[in-house]
């Protein structure tokens, strides 16, 4: 629920974290429902908006930037846009309550030990950032991003931020010592605990380490990888391509429903979490390369290696043209491409009409009080047979294509399985 009628931040207008500060949750779901059916609508009809039940307090992942002024006053937040000016933030809207608390814990810390802030202009100092991860399995991690690895007054720090903070399971101090605009660095020293966190999603484990790349909106991930799992039509017969798999959740939670999954992602890091993660699920259906998605399409094309169905979810650039030539020339029947950019999307559905057809198109909330959308569109190859049917996942109707779909109420998902071109799906809590 909002506070009071309609809260706004009071460093909303230095921030520019939160575009949409001080707009009803209902007009900010309207202006992305009419944006994305401008951008994308003239390839099919956009499905409602999957907005969020609480639309504050749901970032998992945060990081704030520290400032010290001439006088000695310690500034912790955002930076102004564009800028690396700090903005004095005590209680950000949207991110997680256990992180405004100890983010405000350290803040009163750092002036307690006399905890040097690191200067970027004269690139000297110690504490740089602070971030924090949390789980819905009530797991949190602190990182301390700092220019050297000597810690002054680490013993003293260290145990008190734990005593006023049980909640915390581990401690990560992270060196990063460049010139850059990168937050994390790539030494790791572990202070306390396990060095990683544990979370449930969709029924699944996954660890996360400080460099996961990770949804930072649990509920509304969940609702964003059923979506991805429906629009994929799964019957066991299937194999699969996760492509930019990242830690392997998306490719993890749907290998149940599929024959077989390859999951592609670049970052070393994620593939190491990736396949710990299936060994964590028990999953052995699936398969991780650490390689460059367009490069990992390349060969398979040559290989004309046989996928059934291809999930996307590339970075903000979308899908580079190697990969689309690649993915044109291997012809899966379906596409499920995920997308944090409507704009380069509607640029990749352009570039894929001549082999697919747009047959589904999903907005997905996934963070409120700013102007960005995650969109789910579903590509089938052309001349493919279909069917059609309209699903819900809670209130929110969606259409399906492909196969028919009927649910009950959103939560785990299992699936029966019918004649070979219909699978009925059941969404059971």
């Amino acid at each position: 629920m909002l506070r009071k009628k309609e809260e706004k931040c009071p460093v909303s207008d230095l921030c520019g974290g939160c575009q949409y500060q001080g707009i009803p949750y209902r007009k900010q779901l309207k202006q992305k429902q009419q944006y994305t059916e401008k951008l994308l609508g003239g390839f099919y009809k956009v499905n409602p908006i999957l907005g969020a039940n609480n639309p504050l307090h749901y970032r998992n992942k945060v990081q704030v930037h520290f400032e010290k002024d001439p006088k000695g006053k310690i500034y912790m937040g955002n930076y102004v846009e564009s800028t690396h000016q700090v903005v004095d933030v005590e209680d950000c809207m949207i991110a997680s309550e256990t992180s405004n608390h100890i983010f405000q814990t350290i803040k009163q810390l750092i002036q307690k030990y006399k905890i040097n802030i690191f200067d970027e202009d004269a690139m000297r100092g110690f504490l740089r950032h602070v971030l924090i991860r949390t789980t819905k399995e009530e797991e949190v991690m602190v990182v301390l991003v700092t220019g050297t690895a000597r810690f002054y007054k680490q013993k003293e720090f260290l145990a008190e931020l734990l005593r006023r903070h049980p909640e915390i399971t581990t401690v990560i101090q992270n060196i990063n010592s460049r010139h850059t605009s990168m937050i994390l660095g790539k030494k790791n020293i572990v202070l306390y605990g396990k060095g990683w966190i544990q979370d449930e999603l969709c029924g699944y484990q996954f660890r996360i380490s400080n460099h996961s790349f990770y949804q930072i909106n649990h509920a509304q991930t969940e609702k964003l990888y059923q979506t991805a799992i429906h629009f994929a039509a799964l019957t066991g017969k299937e194999k699969v391509l996760d492509a930019y798999c990242g830690i392997g959740t998306i490719g993890i939670i749907l290998s149940s429903y599929a024959k077989e999954v390859d999951g592609v992602e670049i970052n070393a890091t994620a593939i190491q979490d990736a396949i710990k993660n299936a060994r964590l699920n028990q999953v052995k259906n699936i398969h991780f390369t650490c390689e460059d998605a367009s490069s990992f399409m390349k060969k398979k094309a040559k290989e004309k290696t046989a996928y059934d169905v291809v999930i996307v979810d590339p970075p903000r650039n979308g899908l580079e043209k190697p990969f689309i030539d690649a993915l044109c020339k291997l012809k899966p029947k379906r596409v499920v491409y995920i997308s944090c950019n409507p704009v380069t999307q509607k640029r990749d559905l352009q570039a894929l009409k001549k082999h697919y057809e747009v047959r589904a198109i999903q907005p997905v909330d996934m963070f409120p009080y700013t102007s960005h959308i995650e969109n789910v569109v579903l590509l089938t190859l052309k001349n493919e047979k279909k069917y059609q049917n309209t699903f819900k996942i809670g209130e929110d109707s969606m259409v399906a294509t492909v196969h028919e779909f009927k649910t009950k109420e959103y939560g785990s998902l299992t699936v029966e399985r019918e004649r070979e071109f219909k699978s009925t799906y059941y969404v059971k809590k």
